[in-house]
C-alpha cells in the first residue's frame, strides 16, 4: 500500500471532521487553540488562520497526496 495514500486518506479525514464539528458544534473543546489564535492575531485573522491551518490545508494536502498515489 501507498503511504501518500494512507497518509492522504487520514489528512481528507481530519479535514473532514473539523468541517463538519466547525458546522455542528463550533464551540467545542476540539477548536481550543481557535481562543488563543483570536487573542493573539484578533478575531478575524485568528479564525481564518484557524480554519486555514485546521481545516482547508489537510484537506488541500489530502486530496493532492490521493490524487498523486491514485494516478500512479
Amino acid at each position: 500500500m501507498d503511504g501518500n495514500l494512507v497518509i492522504g486518506g487520514l489528512l481528507v479525514l481530519v479535514g473532514m471532521v473539523t468541517l463538519v464539528g466547525r458546522l455542528v458544534a463550533p464551540e467545542s473543546a476540539m477548536f481550543a487553540k481557535l481562543g488563543p489564535m483570536k487573542a493573539q492575531y484578533g478575531d478575524r485573522a485568528g479564525t481564518a488562520l484557524h480554519v486555514l491551518s485546521y481545516t482547508v490545508m489537510p484537506l488541500v494536502v489530502g486530496a493532492t497526496l490521493l490524487a498523486t498515489a491514485l494516478r500512479g
